[in-house]
């Protein structure tokens, strides 16, 4: 292929330029807005050797956004009827809500079956079938999430879905990965199971600037590949990395400037439809959840040393 020896050599400079800016927004303690360039707006066009060894320059437009999300497939819902950090306010009475009790105290969760259905329905048909009860935290990062819900592994490799079917993500402009958010754990599109995280990282390290640059670099990667007709490849290849600053309204921005949380997570707001399903949010037990995420872990596995225990995920309806 003509062009084969340049995407390679380019896609790896992108790569590792998109891995140092990734890096810089998970470390980063600066709360700037974006800052958006020209760069991503321009037409790019790099040096390459043909099969004769002359040297060429090979042009790529800048994808369209729109033509990408067609081939890659990309899908959200476009939550009109509540507004953005709607998921922050207490359930209502009455209201059907999940309390995790755990080995270090109850943590307890609003549902959103209105924005992710078949999640909270799989979610709570395992709980009322006694998967989740005495499995552990298998997963604990500080300053990021705690993982849980691999009822048949314990280790982040099992857990399936209370009927073993394919769960796909559903994922919603306005429910985010914010700072006691709960999502699906996945290992890609529509991979989801029994496994859960809840968001712990705080506002200090989201850094906008950071964002918008690895998304620059990102843009350039998979501009590329779409003009050679292989956009799903690259989604498939980097597609966690294609979060889009430039799509983020500024509400929620602020949002995650004041609460915290991983923007970088929303499905919604990536170019190829990759993140994690939000279908919950803890409104009582977040001091439990700092807890356990500073609880002592394997360097390597990130699993705690001891065991914090899942005793039970009980299902009821909130009293007030």
């Amino acid at each position: 292929m003509k062009n084969s020896k340049k995407i390679i050599s380019v896609l790896l400079a992108v790569m590792m330029a998109a891995a140092s800016a990734f890096s810089m927004a998970g470390c980063s303690g600066d709360n700037n807005e974006t800052t958006s360039t020209d760069e991503s707006a321009q037409t790019t066009t790099e040096s390459a050797t043909n099969e004769d060894g002359a040297t060429e320059e090979a042009t790529y437009d800048p994808a369209d956004l729109d033509e990408v999300a067609e081939v890659v497939g990309k899908s959200y819902k476009e939550d009109t009827e509540h507004d953005y950090g709607y998921q922050l306010e207490m359930p209502e009475v009455g209201e059907t809500i999940a309390i995790i009790h755990t080995s270090m105290g109850d943590i307890s969760l609003r549902l959103f079956p209105e924005n992710a259905p078949n999640t909270v329905n799989n979610f709570i048909e395992l709980a009322k079938a006694g998967k989740y009860d005495n499995t552990i935290f298998h997963r604990v990062i500080d300053d990021f999430m705690i993982q849980g819900g691999d009822f048949e592994n314990g280790d982040g490799t099992g857990g399936s879905t209370y009927n073993d079917e394919i769960l796909e993500d559903e994922f919603c402009d306005k429910l985010l990965n914010l700072r006691g958010a709960v999502a699906m754990a996945n290992s890609g599109r529509d991979t989801n199971g029994s496994q859960f995280f809840i968001n712990q990282a705080g506002p200090e390290n989201i850094d906008w600037d950071a964002l918008q640059k690895q998304w620059e670099y990102m843009y350039e990667g998979l501009s590329m590949y779409h003009a050679q007709g292989v956009a799903d490849y690259f989604a498939g290849m980097y597609g966690s990395y294609c979060y889009n600053p430039e799509s983020v309204p500024e509400e929620v921005k602020e949002l995650y400037n004041q609460y915290g949380g991983n923007p970088t997570l929303d499905g919604a707001y990536n170019a190829v439809d990759r993140g994690h399903t939000v279908f919950a949010q803890v409104f009582e037990g977040m001091d439990v959840v700092d807890a356990i995420a500073a609880v002592e872990t394997d360097s390597e596995t990130n699993k705690p040393y001891d065991d914090v225990i899942v005793t039970s995920v009980e299902i009821t309806t909130y009293q007030g």
